[in-house]
């Protein structure tokens, strides 16, 4: 992965479906795994109890040694939106915290800690799937990402391609998706942190990768980390 593009505190947006949290959990867990002497945690800014996408992964993220912070109802029937109290505390501690901001309302939540943010240099990756038809062009995500930007007072600093259909993804459409990404990335002014894809889905993205020319491009490989929605 491009880890000059990440920072000790990074915040993962992106339009409703495009992976960001199964980026933000994979993200999360490579950095531990990467520099397994720092303590690594990841808070989940989603606003509706139904959707603490992040509560999935927990089990996971104890295992990689990753610190959860979740709200005290998520994945339950209490519906009572709230973020996790100890987040300021994360932002301003040692390590590695990753805040995944769930929906896209949850970049209304985000700008509550906006003051946090700016003053720990905090990155913001804005998730793109060219799959997922409101970002299905370079206009439409630039669009989301100036939304999301909007609402939350923090501009993205760099873009994660993400395009994927689940588990019927094949390599050609992660393959077909650079220039998608390329162009989203010149639309929204922001480098390109890389191309994430499942090896377990497509195991020879690599080598198709380097057939295309494409070695040059940075990909994150990843795993299935939280429950499909839809």
């Amino acid at each position: 992965m491009n880890e000059g593009l990440v920072r000790p505190c990074t915040a993962v947006v992106g339009h409703y479906g495009s992976g960001k949290t199964n980026f933000a959990v994979n993200l999360a867990m490579t950095v531990r795994r990467l520099h397994p002497d720092r303590p690594v945690r990841i808070a989940d800014l989603d606003t509706v109890n139904p959707y603490f996408r992040t509560a999935d992964a927990a089990e996971l993220l104890r295992d990689a040694g990753v610190e959860p912070l979740l709200p005290e109802f998520a994945n339950t029937n209490v519906d009572i939106p709230m973020v996790p109290s100890a987040l300021r505390a994360a932002i301003r501690s040692p390590g590695f915290t990753a805040v995944d901001v769930g929906g896209d309302d949850g970049a209304v939540a985000l700008g509550m800690f906006r003051a946090e943010l700016l003053a720990a240099d905090a990155a913001v990756l804005f998730v793109v799937n060219r799959f997922r038809p409101l970002i299905a062009t370079p206009e439409g995500a630039r669009d989301c990402m100036e939304e999301i930007a909007d609402a939350c007072g923090l501009k993205p600093t760099a873009l994660v391609n993400n395009s994927n259909l689940g588990s019927e993804t094949t390599a050609e459409d992660v393959l077909s998706s650079v220039r998608y990404a390329r162009e989203c990335a010149e639309a929204c002014s922001l480098p390109l942190f890389g191309h994430c894809y499942m090896p377990a889905l497509v195991p020879g993205l690599p080598e198709a990768f380097r057939e295309a020319g494409l070695e040059d491009e940075a990909l994150f490989p990843m795993e299935q980390a939280t429950r499909r929605l839809f």
